[in-house]
This record gives C-alpha cells, structure tokens and sequence, in this order.
C-alpha cells in the first residue's frame, strides 16, 4: 500500500469526515472508514490516490460519474452519499456496509447452495435493472465488487466508478481479476452496453453455483481462445443439485453474442423471480401463493424455453424408432393388460369351486378380526401400520383385495393386507427456523407429520428456507397431523410516502426522514427569499412512493443575496 494515503488517517474533509482507519485499497484509491460529524453516522470515504487526482481530465470523469451514481436509489446499490469539490482531495463518500464481498463468501462455503446463488443472483439483477433504467452502466460486475451483507441482503459497489479503475490499471491485480467476468466485446476493446453488465453477471451465476470459473486463464488471450472453442462446461454437469431452468437462464446470460443474450437486466430479473415461485410451488402445495398469472406465464415461457433443446433431441432420437419396434412395444402392452385382468378378475372367473365374498374389514378392531375363527380358515391376514391420529389405536383403516370383491376358494387361505391405526402417537415439534425447507419437510415427513408449506417475505431468513413453523417448535404434536411451514421468498421491499419538507428547519426533515427510513444525502445550501435554515428544494417530490433507505437530497435556504449565510451543508 501506498504510505502517502496514510496522512488522511485523524484528518477532517470538509469539516465534516472524520478519517478513522483504512478498510480497503485499489490501483487507483483506498477506502477509509469515517464519522460524518454532521449526521452522527459512520460512512466509506473512498480518495483518490495522488497520480489520478492530480490528474485534471481524471479528475473531472471521476466528478461526473459520482454525481451521477449518486443519484441511484435501491436496496441493492451501495448507496452514494457525497463526492468532493475541493481541487486538493478527490473523494466520494459511501454507505458502510457490515459484510463481507461475494469473493470472500464463496472462497469460505465453495459452490453455493442454488437456492442461495438464486437468491443472490435475483438481487444482483434488480440492482442492474434500476442502474441500467438511468443510463449508467457498471462494467466491472465481478464477486470483489458485491457485497454479502449480515442479513442476506447483496449490495452492488462501484456503480459507475469500477470501469474508471479499470481503464486507468490494466496490469493491477484488480483489472487481472476482471478478465474472467469482462464480456467478449470489453474483451475485444468494444463499446460495451447494458448487456455487459448481464454477461458478467452470468459468470457469477455460474461460479456461484459450481464453484468454478466457466474460463480460466491468466490472459486475455487464453480466456479468448476458450470462449472460441466452445470449452464450457455446463453447470449440471459440475453440480447436478442444479435445476435445469436455472442453468438454462445462467448460459443464456453467459452468450458471447450480445444479441443471443437477455437484452435488459429487467427481464433477467423476472426470469429468475418466476423460476423461484415456481420452483417453490412445485415443492409444496401453497399453489395459491404463486397463482399470479404473471409470474405463471413468466414460468411457463420459462419451462418451455428449458425443453426446447431436450425435445430436439429427442425428437432426433425418435425418428430411429421404427414402425416395427413401436408395433412390438404395442402387442406387448397389450398382452400385459389381458394377463393382469386375467389375474386379478378373469382367473376368478373361470375357476371352477367355492366362491367367496370378502367381507367388509374397515373400521373393526384388527385383533378381532385376526382372532376370529369364522375367518381364520379362509383369510391369511397381513397388518401393515400406518399414522393416523383421527382414528384410535388398533382400528383398520383400509384393506386389499376391496370388500365385495368375489374370489375363488382354492387350497390355501386367501391373502388379506389390512392397514391398521397406529392411534394417536405426539412427538415433540422440532426446531425448523433456518432451515433449508426442503431439509425440514424430509426431517418432519420422517418424524411422521405431514408438512406443508407456503411462501412469505423475509428480510432476514435466505429465500427457501424456514421462517417460522406451526405448531411452533418444542409443542407436543400427533403424528400425522399436517405441520405448515412458512418459508422465505426473500426481502420484501417496503415502500414509503414521501413527505413535504418545504419550510422545514434542517434538523426537523432530517428527523422526518429518519422516522421514515429515508437516508439523507448531501444537504446544500441555496439563496432564497425564504427563512434561512429551511428546506427550499426536495429531489423527490412530496407524496412519491419510493422503497426504504432511498437516499433523498436537500436544499437549505441560506437567506436572501447579501445576507449572512448559515453553516455550509454541502
């Protein structure tokens, strides 16, 4: 590390930042971690080093990136709070994220769960639908720049800032680590578009879900040569857990030609969204927590997509059958009818002898019926137990062959396979709170329970796994009984109403925004007629619906032209 950056260690920016300790270093700046003074909290200062910022044309792309990122809003994006506009010190300042990068997470666990990768992935999407929809491109999508927050939640770095890093090292271990997510077109020295940034996301994708690289080479070079002989390969092959949809939409991000490719971060994210429902619904039976008819049709479109190439082939393989092997397997199918109908019903009755009726079993006492000596010389009886807390211990529940069923009286006693009640038998409810779900369901059908489960949103539970259950963990519960799951879905993003600050003091929108779970950005002073000290300008007007933790800029009036001017807010 560059000891020069160490003089920012104890130093106050803007008589707001406090520099506490250095958290992060790249080729062309080091993250601090510091107190803003102003609004109590800590904050990610991210300066400059000196050869950039002495650079005037740098300079001023890096002013105009930040200016522009900082205006993105989402629960995904490492929010930006600042940026400098002071000549001496080049410096934005960011949301402190307690966490660790993706990089770091998958080199601790390896190859993700898919339902987590899923759940990573999804996030990761939105963040580039919102960045996309304002014009501002990533380019640098890799795991060193997504963050894995304590909660669950990712939050995507360097929106708009990561490709200036890139441009200006090339040689940096940073920009070396870049070429295994870069697109074929970066790769080639193209103009790169939205769909950059979705190539790159299919290569997390797919590290996150075999815990390889799809290419793997030191060079540029060596990673093109792999793309071009088609050396990929695919994700079940590596990890066979992976549901074939879900490797269908990773290699359909991961197409070298950008037509080929998802066109918009938007309809990756839906794709990924409808998979999640219905892959859930299909492992329950909350059908009715997924019956919206868009993500059904987002789903179906799906599967259809996933069988295209399963049935081309097939249909190759089905052209070699000939006429003649599909006749045989016709006769043969038919022979097989005739010799069960014979078995079971036409053997009775062409059998020659005594005739017997059998009798009407459920809802007796087993032990009467196997003691009985009208039965004893006709039936052989064989007891099969089975969970039902409806019906008391001992009672048959079913039978085989069916009652009324008229059956020849050979030399042996004719077989009867009785079910028979195990009573109402309760076991202590295990704890099944983040737990995979489908885990938990196979833990409680072993248990003897019946588990069924329904989709709610979580802010702190991974999607597909267990939220809460019910009966609750250690209740006393009858075998058999039904248990019903909640599992998470992922975060639900809450939305807020944006309040009318003009004419508030500082400190009471400040309170305001706060009460609300609104961030609060740079705070700038304007001349205005109005009260000096009061809110003159909102980015987002009064009345908005915007997502919580949405960042919200403020414009302080500092009294009519002339007069004595407030503290500076910038």
């Amino acid at each position: 590390m560059d000891n020069s950056m160490d003089r920012y260690l104890g130093q106050m920016l803007d008589n707001r930042y406090e520099i506490l300790e250095i958290i992060g270093s790249g080729g062309m700046a080091v993250v601090y971690k510091a107190l803003c003074h102003r609004l109590n909290r800590y904050v990610a200062v991210k300066i400059l080093r000196d050869e950039y910022a002495n650079d005037p044309e740098f300079r001023e792309h890096f002013r105009a990136e930040s200016q522009a990122v900082a205006m993105l809003s989402h629960p995904n994006i490492v929010a930006v709070y600042d940026y400098s506009k002071d000549l001496s010190c080049q410096y934005i300042v960011m949301e402190l994220i307690e966490g660790i990068t993706l990089k770091q997470y998958m080199q601790k666990k390896g190859a993700l769960r898919w339902r987590e990768a899923l759940h990573f992935a999804t996030q990761i999407a939105k963040a580039l639908s919102h960045a996309h929809s304002k014009g501002i491109i990533h380019r640098d999508i890799k795991p060193q720049n997504i963050m894995v927050c304590k909660d669950g939640s990712i939050k995507v770095a360097d929106f708009g800032i990561a490709d200036l890093e890139t441009e200006t090292d090339s040689n940096s271990k940073e920009t070396m680590g870049s070429i295994h997510y870069i697109s074929p077109e970066q790769a080639h020295g193209e103009a790169a578009d939205a769909r950059a940034d979705i190539y790159s996301l299919g290569v997390v994708m797919y590290e996150m879900l075999t815990g390889h690289l799809p290419y793997d080479g030191e060079t540029v070079e060596a990673i093109a040569v792999q793309r071009m002989s088609g050396a990929l390969t695919p994700p079940g092959e590596i990890n066979p857990d992976i549901p074939p949809r879900l490797e269908d939409i990773t290699l359909n991000a991961m197409e070298s030609d950008p037509k080929q490719r998802y066109q918009t971060a938007e309809e990756l994210a839906d794709d990924l969204e409808a998979f999640c429902k219905i892959q859930l619904a299909a492992e329950s039976d909350a059908v009715e927590s997924v019956d919206d008819a868009a993500y059904l049709a987002q789903a179906k479109r799906l599967q259809c997509e996933a069988e295209k190439k399963r049935y081309k082939k097939g249909k190759v393989r089905s052209r070699k059958v000939s006429t003649l092997s599909g006749f045989a397997l016709i006769v043969i199918f038919i022979l097989a009818i005739m010799a069960f109908l014979f078995h079971f019903w036409l053997k009775d009755i062409f059998t020659e002898g005594q005739r017997v009726t059998v009798p009407y079993f459920i809802g007796e006492q087993s032990e009467d019926v196997i003691n009985s000596k009208a039965y004893s010389a006709t039936f052989s009886f064989h007891v099969t137990m089975a969970v039902d807390p409806n019906t008391p211990e001992g009672q048959i529940i079913g039978q085989k062959p069916e009652a009324n069923r008229s059956i020849a009286l050979g030399s042996k006693p004719i077989d009867i396979e009785l079910t028979v009640s195990t009573g109402i038998v309760k076991t202590k409810m295990p704890n099944m709170v983040n737990h995979e779900a489908r885990e938990a369901a196979d833990a409680l059908t072993k248990l003897g329970f019946v588990p069924k489960t329904k989709l709610v949103s979580s802010d702190t539970i991974t999607a597909g796994y267990v939220v809460s259950t019910d009966p609750s963990a250690n209740e006393e519960v009858a075998t058999g009984s039904t248990v019903y799951l909640s599992v998470s879905g992922g975060p639900e993003v809450k939305e807020v109403t944006m309040p009318n600050l003009l004419g508030e003091t500082k400190d009471a929108a400040i309170q305001k925004l706060a009460a609300l779970k609104l961030q609060v950005g740079s705070v700038s002073e304007v001349e205005s007629d109005y009260d000096a000290g009061t809110v003159v300008w909102q980015n987002v007007a009064a009345g908005e619906k915007l997502a919580e933790n949405t960042v919200v800029y403020l414009k302080i009036s500092s009294g009519p032209k002339g007069s004595t001017a407030m503290e500076s807010g910038g």
